[in-house]
């Protein structure tokens, strides 16, 4: 059997006490608006976060309950064919663990600091290296909603993603990675609390169900505060986009250490299913995947 990944995500304990000391109390409004409701996916789409009603149904697999459409999105430009609606907003989204590479300065390096973090497409290194991440092309959208003020948009808010390559490994920690900053970037949140990444379908390693790690500021201006963290959680990808990428060239290593972990039995999506974290996802292997969550803080 393949061996895990040294010093793979352990769950919220490994550093509850990086999370106690930059995580505040969501008390900031981010100003009037009316409550938001997103339209709900295209049909055909797998995964998506799942009402707590629709939790007591949830099975062991990576495909949740499709959720009730909402009554109509923030404004028109809203990307409502990539996004769907919890069919009931208010769950916050779970508190997760940074894990042990989020080069967020936390633990070792900072990329947040450099510039050129700030991108939509974090396939590719910045700075002194221009190395590509290769994989399966994933575009990556998050819609970002303020529990405390209706699940109204929170525009202007950051997200830090990052997340493994093809084999498993993390820029900036992994041996021969250490000089490579890919698959790490900031964007921020426009009028109807939405971002997205171009990126490439992370692989799978022993230990962790497949996923992307990601925190999100209170704005672009907090992105390198300490104590100015809203959330920190981490994005499921689903089962049947999994098998179909990882029996492609390139994630053979994938392909033998994805059947190892379940989604229940994952240290970090196990508690639940990962039903508030399970991506919605369409595509395909040859023409890209799309994923889609929506996080309510």
């Amino acid at each position: 059997m393949t061996t895990p990944h040294p010093n793979h995500d352990r769950g919220l304990e490994f550093d509850l006490s990086t999370l106690l000391s930059r995580r505040r109390t969501l008390g900031v409004l981010f100003g009037a608006g009316t409550a938001a409701a997103l339209a709900a996916c295209t049909p055909g789409t797998e995964g998506g976060g799942a009402s707590p009603s629709s939790a007591a149904s949830a099975t062991a697999a990576a495909t949740a309950t499709e959720g009730t459409t909402a009554a109509a999105s923030p404004s028109a430009s809203a990307t409502s064919t990539v996004t769907r609606a919890f069919a009931e907003c208010g769950v916050e989204i779970p508190e997760e663990t940074l894990g042990p590479y989020p080069g967020d300065g936390s633990n070792g390096p900072n990329v947040l600091e450099a510039s050129g973090v700030v991108r939509r497409d974090i396939r590719s290194s910045f700075g002194t290296s221009t190395t590509t991440a290769e994989g399966v092309p994933l575009t990556v959208t998050l819609t970002l909603l303020d529990n405390a003020n209706g699940c109204s948009p929170l525009a202007g808010a950051a997200v830090y993603i990052w997340h493994c390559d093809q084999n498993g490994k993390y820029s900036l920690y992994d041996s021969g990675l250490e000089n490579q900053n890919y698959l790490r970037g900031v964007q921020e949140a426009d009028a109807n609390g939405q971002l997205t990444f171009s990126t490439i379908y992370p692989g799978a390693y022993n230990g962790r169900w497949p996923h992307i790690h990601f925190e999100v500021f209170e704005s672009m201006s907090n992105t390198t505060a300490a104590g100015q963290v809203l959330a920190v959680s981490q994005i499921a990808l689903t089962e049947t986009a999994c098998k179909a990428v990882y029996a492609t060239a390139g994630y053979e290593s994938s392909a033998r250490n994805f059947p190892n972990t379940t989604l229940t039995s994952d240290n970090v999506f196990g508690d639940d299913g990962g039903i508030y974290q399970l991506a919605t996802i369409s595509g395909s292997v040859a023409g890209g995947y799309t994923a889609a969550l929506n996080v309510t803080v």
